[in-house]
C-alpha cells in the first residue's frame, strides 16, 4: 500500500516522513496591482519589470513582456517581489489561472499574480515543482466558474503543501530543474529546426510563378517545369459511404488522423474485412503513396513509409505512379505554393472541405529526376531530425510526469 507520508521514489539516504504545511504558514503572500494607464509618467521611462498573469506561462521567469515607471510602482498597489519567489496566477484568460512560475529576477506584478516568498527552510523549486502537477486542483479551489478570476490570496494561503528536510528539498527541486532544462533544449532545437524547415521551403521551391527557386544545390541551373498533379500521379479518393463501425477490426483513416507527416491512431474508428476490402477496390493505400485531409483542417499530409492495414474515407490519396520521386512530391505538396492553392480552392461554411478536382489540378513545379531526389533527402533529413528531437522531448515529459507523481506525497 502506498504510505502518504513517504514518496514511492527517494533519493539514497532520505527516510524520514514528510509533514503537510499550509503555504500561509510558509510564506508570505502578496498580490501586486496596475498603474492607471492614463498617466504615462507610471509606465515611462521603463525602469522596473513588471509582469501580467499572461506571462506566468515562462515558467522560469528572467525577463517581463513590460515595465513600469519607479513613479508607476509607488503610485499603485504594485509591489517588488523579491527573486525566487512562487508566482501563482489568480485571473487570466484560457488556462492561465492557476500555471506557477519562480521569478529569477526581482519584479512586480499585476493584481491577477500572487507571489509567495517562502521562509528559509523551502526551497522554492521544491515547491514550484510540486505545485506545478497541481495545476488541476489549483483552479478548481477557484471561487468562480468563469474564464477570469476566481482565485485570491486566502484560497492561495489555504494550499497545503509538501515538507521534508532542505536538503531533500534542495536535490529534488533541482533534479526537475535540470529535467526542465533538458525539455526547454530540446523543445528549442525542435522549434530552430521547424524554422529552417519552413524557411527552406519557401526558398528552394519556385515562388509567385518562377521557373527557379531562390536556393539550389550546387550543378543544377534549369528551369523547372510546370504540371498538374494530376500528370504526374494517379490521384484518388477515400470511400464516400459510411461504413459501420466495430470495436476491432481495421482502421479507417478520415482527415482527422492525418497530421504531421504521419497517420494517428489515437482517435480512429474500425470497420469489417468486407467493408475494409470493399473500400480498397478503389483506394488501396501501399507504401510511398501521400494522404492528404480534405475535410476540416486542409492540408495536413502523411507519407506512407510501412505497409499499411488500413482503408480511406474524406482523404486524397496521391499514389506513387513512377513518374515522379515520392519524396519530393511528398515535400512539395508542404510548400507555400500548394498550401496557398488548397486555400483558395477551399469550399463549405464552418466545415471546410476541397474537392478531389481541386487536387487534381494542382499546379506542381517539377526539375530533373536528380535535382528531385536530392531535395527530397534533404527535406527527408530534416523531418528526421526534427522527428528525433520530438521523441527526445516526448521521453523526457514522460518522465517529468512519472517522477513528479512518484516523488512527492
Amino acid at each position: 500500500m502506498k504510505n502518504d507520508k513517504k514518496p514511492q521514489v527517494r533519493f539514497k539516504g532520505f527516510n524520514d516522513d514528510w509533514e503537510q504545511r499550509k503555504v500561509s504558514e510558509t510564506a508570505e503572500i502578496a498580490a501586486g496591482g496596475t498603474p492607471s494607464t492614463s498617466v504615462s509618467e507610471y509606465w515611462e521611462p521603463k525602469e522596473v519589470p513588471w509582469l501580467s498573469s499572461g506571462e506566468v506561462h515562462k515558467k522560469y521567469v528572467t525577463y517581463t513582456d513590460d515595465m513600469i515607471s519607479k513613479l508607476g510602482l509607488s503610485n499603485s498597489s504594485a509591489k517588488m517581489i523579491k527573486e525566487n519567489s512562487i508566482l501563482i496566477a489568480l485571473a487570466g484568460q484560457g488556462k492561465t489561472r492557476g500555471t506557477v512560475a519562480i521569478n529569477r529576477i526581482s519584479l512586480s506584478t499585476n493584481q491577477s499574480i500572487a507571489a509567495m516568498t517562502f521562509n528559509d527552510d523551502i526551497i522554492p523549486e521544491f515547491v514550484f515543482s510540486n505545485l506545478e502537477n497541481r495545476y488541476d486542483e489549483i483552479r478548481a479551489m477557484s471561487s468562480g466558474d468563469g474564464s477570469r478570476g476566481g482565485l485570491n490570496k486566502q484560497l492561495v494561503g489555504n494550499i497545503v503543501i509538501p515538507y521534508t528536510i532542505i536538503e531533500e528539498q534542495r536535490k529534488i527541486g533541482a533534479y526537475f530543474e535540470n529535467l526542465d532544462n533538458l525539455i526547454t533544449l530540446h523543445q528549442r532545437k525542435c522549434d530552430k529546426l521547424q524554422k529552417i524547415k519552413k524557411s527552406m521551403l519557401e526558398k528552394m521551391f519556385p515562388q509567385n510563378g518562377m521557373k527557379k527557386p531562390e536556393i539550389r544545390f550546387k550543378g543544377f541551373n534549369d528551369d523547372w517545369e510546370q504540371r498538374k498533379l494530376s500528370d504526374v500521379a494517379d490521384v484518388r479518393d477515400g470511400t464516400h459511404a459510411s461504413p459501420k463501425y466495430i470495436s476491432e477490426g481495421h482502421p479507417l483513416v478520415t482527415s482527422k488522423n492525418v497530421k504531421d507527416g504521419f497517420v494517428n491512431y489515437d482517435d480512429i474508428q474500425y470497420i469489417s474485412d468486407e467493408d475494409f476490402d470493399e473500400i480498397n477496390k478503389r483506394s488501396k493505400v501501399d507504401v510511398n503513396d501521400v494522404l492528404i485531409g480534405m475535410i476540416g483542417t486542409i492540408g495536413n499530409i502523411a507519407l506512407i513509409r510501412k505497409e499499411p492495414d488500413f482503408a480511406i474515407k474524406n482523404v486524397a490519396l496521391i499514389k506513387d505512379a513512377k513518374k515522379i520521386n515520392y519524396l519530393y512530391i511528398y515535400h512539395f505538396l508542404q510548400s507555400n505554393s500548394t498550401i496557398k492553392q488548397l486555400t483558395n480552392s477551399m469550399d463549405g461554411g464552418t466545415q471546410k472541405f476541397i474537392a478531389l478536382g481541386n487536387i487534381r489540378n494542382l499546379d506542381i513545379d517539377i526539375p530533373s529526376d536528380q535535382e528531385q531526389a536530392k531535395l527530397g533527402q534533404y527535406f527527408e533529413s530534416l523531418d528526421n531530425l526534427i522527428t528525433l528531437h520530438q521523441r527526445k522531448l516526448e521521453k523526457l515529459k514522460y518522465i517529468k510526469k512519472s517522477m513528479l507523481e512518484n516523488m512527492f506525497v
